[in-house]
């Protein structure tokens, strides 16, 4: 806590763009002992965006959420809300809310009293947090639930709840640390909706923390994706999917394809590949590799093929079950032929830093030579906290 914090001052003059930006982080680090968990992040967000910090734990995303909620100071580096510096203004002092993944309701207290508990510590009268109270739960969809207790809904309505809270006082910005990672799958996604409805209705920034790269992919206007303390790439769910700079994001977004050819490292994502027939050949402008299937995972809506490939690597291809799938003890150990269009595949770097890396459309083929290092990773397992 800080005796007697000074109040947030104007950033310096620049342009339009810092004027409308929620959030501006420029050189922020922030060190537990030995332990680098930001390393000089610079970060942008504008005004009415849902923007999402996406990274396996230990990657800084919460740390820097926390940072610019104002729940820890950061070693170096200057945070901006709304165009003024506020690195050293505690989190009172922040037109901030945030939202956690345990709810923090209070047990004893109404629904609705839960809601309006800011306001009544901002002394706001009755009527009026009544009416506001109204209004919040009518966005979360949860009118005429405002006398029940906590204990007496779902884990969904109760997160509903504390969005309500936090979304009641009007912040200029809405901070959340992974609200539905308690959730089970399919709550989890109807709250992703209900998440988006709210967000548009309101028009308040969101920044949201979560591990879940589906969940960044489908809520979010723009991500930014973190490992080891940097940010290593900030776009549009498409361009962050479709277009990775680096070898870390190929391989954490999605299922990645990673194969090394001619000295470079290259991506290109599983529903790009085509599979062959034998008298096929596939169009111009498409690169082509012979290989044997290793193995078959159905899972539902398409099957996945993974191939060993003559020039060295593997390669996972995903293909739509629209027909009956092929059975896997039929066609495993067969030879194949797979074909993609050349700018679909991209060169990503080793460098974890080099979050501004080239994004060629290199195209992978066969006859480039052997391949001197490989890797096919799948998402990693997000089951820990971080700091």
């Amino acid at each position: 806590m800080i005796a007697n914090p000074a109040p947030g001052q104007p950033a310096a003059a620049g342009g339009p763009a810092t004027a409308r930006a929620a959030v501006r982080v420029a050189g922020l680090r922030k060190h537990y002992g030995s332990v680098i968990a930001l390393g000089g992040v610079e970060l942008t967000v504008e005004q009415g965006e849902f923007f999402t910090l996406l990274g396996p734990s230990g990657s800084g995303k919460t740390t820097l959420l926390r940072l610019i909620a104002g729940f820890e100071q950061p070693d170096a580096g200057q945070i901006e809300l709304g165009g003024r510096v506020v690195t050293r203004v505690p989190p009172y002092a922040r037109n901030v809310n945030t939202v956690f993944q345990d709810y923090a309701l209070f047990p004893h207290m109404t629904v609705a009293e839960n809601i309006e508990y800011a306001l009544r510590v901002r002394r706001i009268p009755k009527s009026q947090r009544r009416e506001k109270a109204g209004r919040a739960l009518e966005m979360v969809r949860l009118s005429g639930l405002g006398e029940r207790k906590p204990a007496q809904l779902s884990g969904g309505q109760r997160q509903r709840v504390a969005l309500a809270r936090a979304i009641v006082n009007e912040p200029e910005l809405l901070l959340l640390d992974e609200p539905l990672g308690a959730l089970d799958l399919k709550l989890r996604q109807e709250m992703q909706l209900e998440l988006q409805h709210v967000q548009r209705e309101v028009g308040i920034t969101f920044v949201y923390v979560t591990h879940d790269q589906e969940e960044a992919l489908s809520m979010s206007d723009r991500i930014a994706v973190l490992n080891l303390g940097h940010i290593e790439q900030v776009g549009p769910p498409m361009e962050v999917y479709e277009r990775p700079r680096t070898e870390f994001v190929a391989g954490f977004i999605g299922i990645s394809n990673l194969i090394e050819r001619a000295g470079r490292q290259m991506t290109v994502r599983p529903e790009k590949i085509r599979l062959l027939a034998d008298d096929v050949q596939p169009p111009a402008g498409f690169a082509v590799e012979a290989g044997q299937i290793r193995d078959i995972v159905y899972v539902g809506v398409l099957t996945r093929y993974v191939i060993d490939l003559d020039a060295g690597g593997e390669l996972v291809v995903a293909r739509q079950n629209d027909e009956e799938p092929a059975l896997s003890q039929d066609i495993r150990g067969a030879r194949v032929r797979i074909a993609w269009r050349g700018d679909q595949a991209f060169t990503v770097t080793r460098d974890p830093e080099a979050g501004h890396g080239p994004d060629a459309d290199d195209g992978l083929g066969a006859g480039h030579g052997p391949e001197t290092g490989q890797r096919h990773q799948q998402n990693p397992d997000p089951g820990h906290q971080e700091r």
